[in-house]
């Protein structure tokens, strides 16, 4: 069994993007593999954990206490970290690859610390962006930007991809390209996890 952590908004949004997100968790959930996201029960984590779990998959959420009171009762396992940076290294250390819904600075925020890591060689998981509806355009064409004028020491691809339908996230996350979800572990110091509470 694997685990896909799954980074999004906790803001409720439209259909044209909880609908891709409901099809990307039912996907994990045939998958057989286990979800892991922010722990939140509202908005588009919501719409992917409970969809996830209603269709078999285990859920486990990764949340801070300053979010306790938001979190989702009746997720398979919860844990709660100090801060926003414990938080964000547990769920890179507890995952095989990293999905990345819609969202906004706190998405970006989780993502951009994730992809620093992988540049520098600190982990070599997939990272793999559901460009719904073009929504991560501009950030796709500043990663372009990046390369170009040389702010990235690693190939773009070698880094990132994009997928335009959830079809085409598990397709990848099941190919050779990422080498069938068999990774190079996360390395370097752990959180103390004596700082988690369940």
């Amino acid at each position: 069994m694997k685990t896909i952590c799954v980074f999004c908004s906790a803001n409720e949004l439209h259909e044209e993007y909880s609908t891709p997100a409901k099809k990307l968790a039912e996907l994990i959930a045939a998958s057989n593999y286990d979800l892991l996201w922010g722990g939140t029960d509202t908005g588009l984590m919501r719409v992917v954990a409970r969809t996830a779990q209603q269709n078999g998959a285990r859920v486990i959420g990764i949340s801070t206490e300053l979010f306790r009171h938001k979190a989702m009762k009746e997720a398979d396992e919860m844990i709660f970290t100090k801060n926003l940076a414990d938080r964000k290294q547990l769920m890179l250390m507890r995952s095989d690859a990293i999905v990345v819904l819609v969202g906004g600075t706190g998405t970006l925020d989780e993502i951009t610390e994730i992809l620093e890591l992988k540049k520098h060689g600190v982990h070599n998981k997939p990272i793999i962006f559901l460009n719904t509806n073009d929504f991560y355009a501009g950030l796709k064409s500043q990663f372009q930007i990046f390369a170009k004028e040389g702010f990235l020491n690693r190939s773009i691809n070698e880094l990132v991809y994009f997928c335009d339908h959830p079809e085409e996230v598990i397709s990848l996350l099941k190919s050779e390209e990422v080498g069938a979800l068999g990774f190079v572990p996360m390395t370097g110091n752990r959180i103390n996890l004596d700082t988690m509470h369940q």
